[in-house]
């Protein structure tokens, strides 16, 4: 299947729901500054891919891959921090957790077949 559009990929498509999903557990999150920046960062993984995808060059989209896998870091850190605070629940943790993960490693093996 050729990708024609950033739409296309796996990983975008897997970054679009798991804003979804770190949106619903975080709605009712009172620490707005948290909030505001766990979901931040998990729109920058799809937003990141998108940009660097529509510059048509791999080194761009390469380097927007990176950039992509680094928020997807950051939301892994916070959602360390919000378990230990209790904003979420083991399951909630562990769900988004294991997402974070997925997206990763398919980033990784994005930015290795470019």
């Amino acid at each position: 299947m050729k990708i024609e559009k950033f739409e296309d990929l796996v990983c975008w498509k897997k970054s679009q729901s798991f804003i979804i999903e770190i949106y619903k557990v975080f709605s009712s999150c009172k620490d707005y500054s948290f909030k505001d920046q766990i979901v931040r960062a998990a729109v920058s993984i799809s937003n990141n891919i998108a940009e660097g995808f529509e510059r048509l060059s791999n080194k761009d989209f390469r380097k927007f891959l990176y950039i992509s896998k680094g928020s997807c870091g950051e939301v892994r850190s916070m959602l360390y921090l919000s378990k230990e605070l209790k904003y979420v629940t083991e399951e909630e943790f562990n769900f988004l957790y294991n997402q974070s993960i997925e997206i990763s490693k398919i980033l990784s093996g994005l930015i290795k077949s470019l």
